[in-house]
């Protein structure tokens, strides 16, 4: 199943793309504000998008820290069971909801108002070795972030490895490191 998000009122739109071939166009008339709009199958303007918005953040990284991978999280929405992935950078990753304007490093695509605009802050860094190390922590989020179904507290900073999971209002991540 993918989903569409209405270009005037943001909300989604469930349908079965392997039922179209790519290229294909669908029209869809928006159930909460009556807008009438066109997809293409096949091409996203959201990935370019997205593409685009991380080219702004990514200016600021240097060229070592944008070439280098250091893994992703998975975010699945419990609502939905609705996929996505974000790669990481090191540093500070701001991780929150969605909204125009915003500017944060993991925008998760989701209705959730439980899970903040800027939620938590999954910070990647080199130890002494070389190895990875991945910091978790809350951002002053209303709803709390869990890790492992445990609460964080507010001034915790929790090293976590590959295959945590993280929770963020009705919303899962969950950490692959390389």
């Amino acid at each position: 199943m993918k989903r569409v998000r209405c270009p005037k009122c943001d909300h989604f739109i469930q349908f079965d793309e392997t039922k179209y071939a790519d290229g294909q166009s669908l029209v869809f008339i928006c159930d909460n504000c009556q807008k009438q709009f066109g997809i293409r199958i096949g091409v996203s303007k959201l990935r370019a998008l997205q593409k685009e918005e991380n080219k702004g953040t990514a200016s600021a990284l240097s060229e070592e820290q944008q070439a280098e991978n250091v893994g992703h999280v998975v975010a699945v929405e419990n609502v939905f069971g609705f996929r996505q992935e974000h790669p990481l950078h090191l540093g500070d990753n701001i991780i929150g909801r969605r909204n125009k304007g915003d500017e944060i490093d993991i925008a998760v695509e989701t209705n959730d108002p439980s899970m903040d605009r800027r939620h938590c802050i999954l910070n990647v860094k080199r130890g002494k070795s070389g190895n990875l190390i991945y910091t978790l922590r809350d951002n002053d989020s209303i709803t709390g972030t869990f890790l492992m179904n445990e609460i964080l507290g507010s001034k915790d900073r929790i090293r976590i490895e590959d295959g945590a999971i993280i929770t963020l209002g009705a919303t899962t991540l969950i950490l692959h490191t390389v």
